[in-house]
């Protein structure tokens, strides 16, 4: 066959039939990754992808050099206290990975660090670089600092399939121990004396299911069962309170909750159930000195926050109470002031209630950002760490003074080549969708561009996550070029509440997907947009999908990144990974028949007819574990062979997870592809710069 060919997927009809329904899957075969014919199909596939785009290869070596050159690539991190150390991440110039590190710390004030210097007294705890070595994928799952800073509990992948296997390291005489624990799912937590440390275990779904207790020096032969749920609608996870007074044990679904506590000195006891799980109720838990704090949704859809004694935890008295126009995401104790972090009008916030004053909110620079508390391990501080960014702002980390209520800019990360905010806007337009509902649309362009100019609409809208406005230095490769960047905050994420993502899911879903139809037809109609590429992934690979189907005629492109596109087909099968978590989120298609109508209805790779669609770009991983490889693979040959339009293009990361490829140049390099690509698909206008059309 040759290169210039589309490839030609081989029919072997598959018979589905439920609820009397049957249906014939022409692809169902692309399944069997351990087939020759399915390897050989991707190979081509990509042979075909590469061909399709190496007139590109001029423009995307340019996007490349771009990226590279707005990053600083020898850098530090700030560095966040805790114990007697100061700890922090670098990067260096032509390495993939990043090194954490940590120094001994003075005064409460972090370090001056200045990037390529050399640090005296640095203990270098894992280099990323070392750790891969050759290998063409490599990722961290854990990295966990005993309390007493003596010890570091790693894991690693070296493949993609978020399967770790976890070591330990004596942080005192930098020895790799013996031990060493395979299968395990990420994160993990020591006991308060460091002695013991509790890991999670993944079924053959990929669901994390069991806690282990392992004794450091033992052979993990000899860890302890601790936990395991039966219920494979839940997962389960491990954690220590910021007091280290507390192991919290969580077990969750969708929609349902359930925490169990023990007393972090003594390791080897029985966990205590603060609240039996009671289907729709979620709730989480943190130690706040002589009370617990509770995060729950019991009466509450956008929740509230409660407090518990230390003897009776099931019982909660209301703190904070609901409120319809503010979702409360999370609640930090610390020894004497508590910190919440909302959501209120589509945006991020921060409440601070002191032991000793009147609670306030933090106030931020630009109306449209994103803030969150970020890094603040010690439960004794005045001080509390921030994360912020808005589309313009790159990401910035503040120290907030709890005394003077100021904010101290500690660092934002350098954009080279002489970026300055100023010269880029942000705004905040909204759609009207076709029931009526208004929908955020999040906007940046660089100032004094053409309208209507050619645009990227991303769009996510499911369980619950919000694409809050964020900086991207990529991004600014399209708009230096003259493109606008939107992003629609669809139903199904939680922009807007908890009512948002409930009008976007179960037998709602369709709503995503008309409200980011409607966020199209607003960038047109408003005179924002000329040409519109859609791009999404995971999740918002089925919107892009969906949306694709519904109006192929509003999107001049869609880029589909590890796509969720075959919804139906992996929903009905409970061997699937994740399958049977999932049915809160979409629906149980195998035993309700009007569930089974509904997502068929909608399903991408269902609802594929002869007309005429848009260019697209698939792009998944071979190993990825969250969505399968050959849901895009099925749903790209089901286009080709049925659809009119395009091309249809498939690239398939041949040794890579759910994220891509893992070293930072070769994500900068693949980004670069998927931009060249987008630029000449929406069209380009002569940059100021080299005043080159693209």
């Amino acid at each position: 066959m040759s290169s210039d060919t589309p490839p030609v997927a081989k029919k072997v009809p598959a018979e589905r039939t439920h609820h009397g329904d049957t249906v014939i899957d022409d692809y169902a075969w692309l399944a069997d990754k351990e087939d020759p014919d399915t390897v050989s199909y991707l190979e081509a596939e990509n042979v075909f992808t590469q061909k399709q785009t190496e007139h590109l290869h001029e423009l995307r070596e340019t996007v490349f050099q771009e990226i590279k050159g707005r990053t600083l690539e020898t850098d530090l991190s700030v560095p966040t206290r805790k114990g007697g150390w100061w700890y922090y991440s670098r990067t260096e110039e032509g390495k993939q990975y990043g090194i954490q590190c940590r120094l001994q710390s003075i005064g409460d004030t972090p370090p001056e660090l200045k990037p390529g210097e050399p640090l005296e007294g640095e203990q270098i705890l894992l280099d990323g670089n070392e750790l891969a070595g050759d290998s063409p994928f490599f990722a961290i799952g854990t990295s966990a600092v005993s309390p007493d800073g003596t010890r570091l509990a790693y894991s690693t992948d070296f493949s993609g399939n978020e399967r770790f296997t976890l070591r330990f390291k004596n942080l005192e005489s930098g020895e790799i121990l013996s031990d060493e624990i395979s299968g395990i799912f990420y994160g993990g937590t020591w006991s308060a004396d460091g002695s013991a440390f509790f890991y999670t275990t993944i079924d053959e779904a990929w669901r994390p299911y069991r806690v282990y207790r392992h004794l450091v020096g033992t052979d993990a032969q000899d860890d302890v069962l601790v936990y395991e749920e039966s219920d494979e609608r839940f997962w389960v996870g491990i954690g220590l309170t910021r007091s280290e007074r507390y192991l919290v044990l969580s077990v969750g679904s969708k929609i349902t909750s359930e925490v169990r506590v023990l007393d972090a000195d003594y390791p080897t006891g029985e966990f205590t159930v603060v609240r039996p799980r009671q289907t729709g109720v979620e709730y989480a838990l943190d130690h706040a000195g002589d009370h617990f704090l509770v995060l729950h949704n019991e009466g509450a859809e956008n929740f509230e926050i409660a407090t518990a004694p230390l003897d009776d935890p099931g019982t909660w008295t209301p703190l904070i109470p609901h409120r319809e126009d503010t979702r409360l995401l999370d609640v930090d104790a610390f020894s004497d002031h508590v910190v919440v972090h909302f959501r209120r009008d589509g945006l991020t916030g921060i409440r601070v209630l002191p032991s000793d004053d009147e609670p306030y909110e933090i106030s931020f620079p630009e109306p449209i950002h994103t803030a969150e508390p970020a890094g603040n391990p010690e439960f004794q501080s005045r001080r509390l760490r921030l994360a912020y960014a808005s589309m313009v702002t790159p990401p910035s980390v503040y120290d907030y003074d709890l005394s003077k209520h100021e904010l101290i800019l500690l660092k934002r990360r350098p954009v080279l080549g002489g970026y300055e905010p100023g010269d880029y806007e942000q705004f905040r337009e909204w759609a009207v969708a076709d029931d009526g509902t208004r929908v955020p649309i999040s906007i940046v362009v660089k100032k004094g561009t053409e309208r209507p100019a050619p645009t990227v609409l991303y769009g996510y809208g499911s369980y619950e996550t919000s694409i809050d406005p964020s900086f991207s230095v990529a991004r600014l490769s399209l708009l230096d070029r003259g493109f606008v960047f939107a992003i629609a905050h669809v139903r199904g994420g939680g922009e807007m509440g908890r009512r948002w993502y409930e009008e976007g899911k179960l037998t709602r879903k369709k709503n995503t997907f008309s409200d980011f139809v409607a966020a199209a037809r607003h960038m047109k109609e408003s005179g924002w947009s000329s040409e519109i590429v859609a791009r999404g992934g995971s999740a918002g690979g089925l919107l892009m999908g969906a949306v694709v189907n519904l109006a192929p005629e509003a999107f001049a492109g869609v880029v589909a990144e590890v796509p969720f596109v075959d919804p139906l087909n992996t929903i009905l099968d409970p061997s699937l990974p994740l399958t049977v978590i999932e049915w809160d989120e979409w629906g149980d298609p195998l035993h309700y028949s009007e569930v089974y109508e509904y997502m068929k209805s909608y399903a991408p790779y269902e609802n594929i007819d002869d007309r005429t669609y848009p260019p697209i770009l698939a792009i998944t991983s071979l190993n990825d574990t969250r969505v399968l490889y050959h849901e895009p693979a099925k749903w790209i040959a089901r286009l080709r062979a049925t659809a009119r339009g395009g091309p249809f293009l498939l690239k398939t990361e041949m040794g890579a997870g759910h994220g891509g490829r893992s070293g930072r140049y070769d994500a900068w390099r693949e980004e670069a592809f998927t931009l060249s690509w987008i630029v000449e698909r929406a069209g380009a206008k002569k940059t100021e710069s080299t005043g080159e059309t693209q």
